[in-house]
């Protein structure tokens, strides 16, 4: 179906106006910063916490590493529950899930002078509920594309959804920058726990919030199929099916399996591989941007104002997520994402092979650099979406989105080595760093290529 057509509605099923797409896209914007807040609320503070929980500099490396591959599990097991029970409670859980992870943050300090050691363990198990938070972005992709492609939506709406979305992912650098805000306002007053106690708040508002969501009309229409096929109603179940353009369901569900077989194994073996890639550089030039800028084997230059990188690289995170957004609808998503991780690796290759001394080009090709490499993710999330059928979207969404995390593990075992054995931070982030973006954005042109102006109906 095109962008003229529109999606015959039942009255069991959930219809969408224009309103109701406004407020979801407004709810999930939302809902997004907030669980970014949390999960990036934890690195900013972890140097402070480390020193409290009387934490070496490995020993804080290592307990993040631990976190993070507890976060990719949680962020991965939370898609066959999406795809099991809705898209509406997964933005709760995923949303009230980071709030909980908060809360119980700051009470680490207490659980560690009583338990030790295993008061670590629990900071592991409490910062994997947090992937909970990071799993957001995946469900929002899923719903929105749904939402987007509802006889709800207008045609300008249809025709710019790849923008739209981008402002929704554009939470990131906002969800961000309040976290920073909030430690330097916060922590002197009470403490990292209290900066974790005032993140759960505005994440409980908004999970109460999405308690006023519609739940998407594909996801409606299969639940309502099963309904039909286990009260013995087959022929109206068909005719449902076949208006919705899903295929019939008996209630017996497989998403894990399903994801890895038909038309979803391409697709979830090609944009997985190209995410976890991708994350890889993401580590060395997002996460590790500092380390690698002020390293004397690395740029050497004087960023001593933190503010300044946080400026520079939201800044050019948020312009970003606009821009491929607004590509994304005009030339495909899978064309965008793939330029602008070809244009990324080379920017950063450019800015490695400066010399030290050259200050501005080296902000600016970092910036650049930046620009195309998160900036992309507007368009591969909600690429994501259009990658898969109802049945496997939420499933297949959440592995690649967990595969992330599986890439910022082994980004951070290769850049540990490769400094290790004496290599300087710019070889290092040239191996680790621009090598992997690069082959991300060709092994995504390899994914199934989905015209803009078609709309996705099963």
């Amino acid at each position: 179906m095109t962008l003229s057509g529109s999606i015959p509605v039942r009255p069991a099923i959930h219809t969408f106006t224009p309103r109701d797409v406004k407020t979801a896209s407004w709810i999930c914007f939302f809902a997004w910063t907030v669980a970014v807040y949390d999960f990036v609320l934890f690195g900013n503070l972890l140097p402070v916490m480390a020193a409290d929980l009387g934490l070496s500099d490995a020993g804080a490396t290592g307990l993040n590493t631990w976190i993070t591959a507890g976060t990719a599990l949680v962020a991965f097991g939370i898609g066959p529950v999406v795809d099991r029970f809705g898209r509406r409670k997964g933005i709760i859980l995923a949303v009230v899930g980071a709030a909980v992870a908060s809360l119980l943050t700051a009470t680490v300090g207490w659980v560690v002078g009583l338990l030790g050691g295993l008061g670590l363990v629990a900071l592991v198990l409490i910062r994997s509920l947090a992937g909970l938070g990071y799993a957001e972005q995946a469900i929002n992709a899923v719903y929105l594309n749904e939402v987007y492609s509802s006889s709800g939506a207008t045609t300008a709406q249809l025709r710019r959804r790849g923008l739209v979305y981008s402002l929704v992912q554009s939470g990131w650098p906002l969800g961000s920058v309040l976290a920073a805000a909030s430690t330097a306002v916060l922590l002197p007053i009470g403490g990292w726990g209290l900066c974790f106690i005032v993140a759960a708040v505005p994440a409980l508002f908004i999970g109460f919030a999405a308690r006023w969501l519609k739940e998407s009309p594909q996801f409606s229409a299969r639940t309502e199929v099963i309904k039909l096929n286990q009260s013995g109603r087959h022929e109206e179940a068909a005719r449902l099916a076949a208006e919705f353009h899903i295929e019939e369901h008996t209630g017996v569900r497989t998403p894990i399996r399903d994801t890895f077989r038909g038309e979803s194994l391409r697709p979830v073996v090609t944009i997985g591989f190209a995410f976890l890639m991708n994350w890889i550089g993401v580590l060395v030039f997002a996460i590790l941007g500092t380390s690698l800028l002020t390293a004397d084997t690395g740029r050497a230059v004087p960023f001593t104002n933190a503010l300044l990188i946080l400026i520079v690289s939201n800044g050019s995170s948020f312009l970003g997520y606009l821009f491929h957004g607004w590509l994304g609808d005009r030339i495909g998503r899978r064309n965008t994402i793939s330029i602008g991780w070809i244009l990324s690796a080379l920017s950063f290759t450019g800015m490695l092979l400066l010399p030290v001394a050259s200050f501005g080009a080296t902000v600016a090709l970092y910036s650049l650099g930046l620009f195309f490499l998160i900036g992309p993710f507007s368009a591969l999330l909600f690429f994501n979406g259009e990658s898969f059928p109802a049945t496997t979207r939420a499933t297949a969404g959440s592995l690649i989105n967990a595969s992330g995390q599986v890439g910022a593990i082994i980004g951070g075992v290769l850049v540990t080595a490769s400094l290790a054995s004496g290599l300087t931070w710019n070889t290092t982030a040239l191996l680790v760093g621009c090598i992997p973006i690069l082959v991300s954005g060709l092994v995504v042109l390899a994914a199934p290529h989905r015209d803009p102006a078609t709309v996705r109906l099963d």
